[in-house]
């Protein structure tokens, strides 16, 4: 599996190809980076907790209650998306680390 420094680096490559490694560009991928790892995070709590799990309201009974790690995970992933549109980036345009683009 990819590590958070193996995307950074490879994002970071592709502006270096594109010739557009300049601070906003650069920026956006540390939120890229934040967002992937959040998505793990909330991955792995799906795993872990399930969909839904076991909780206990505020008047002392167990109920069932939505894992919000369901709802936020895929909202992390467009935006990961969104930003990948925002660089340009696209496996269309990859460019490989001989120099040859795909």
């Amino acid at each position: 599996m990819a590590s958070a420094r193996k995307i950074k680096d490879s994002l970071i490559k592709q502006l270096e190809n594109k010739g557009a490694n300049v601070e906003h560009f650069l920026s956006l991928i540390d939120d890229y980076i934040w967002y992937w790892s959040e998505e793990k995070a909330m991955q792995k709590d799906i795993k872990v907790r399930g969909r839904t799990y076991k909780a206990i309201s505020a008047a002392g009974k167990e109920y069932e209650k939505d894992n919000p790690s369901v709802k936020n995970a895929p909202i992390y992933s467009k935006q990961k998306l969104a930003i990948l549109k925002e660089l340009g980036l696209t496996t269309e345009n990859v460019i490989t680390d001989d120099g040859d683009e795909l």
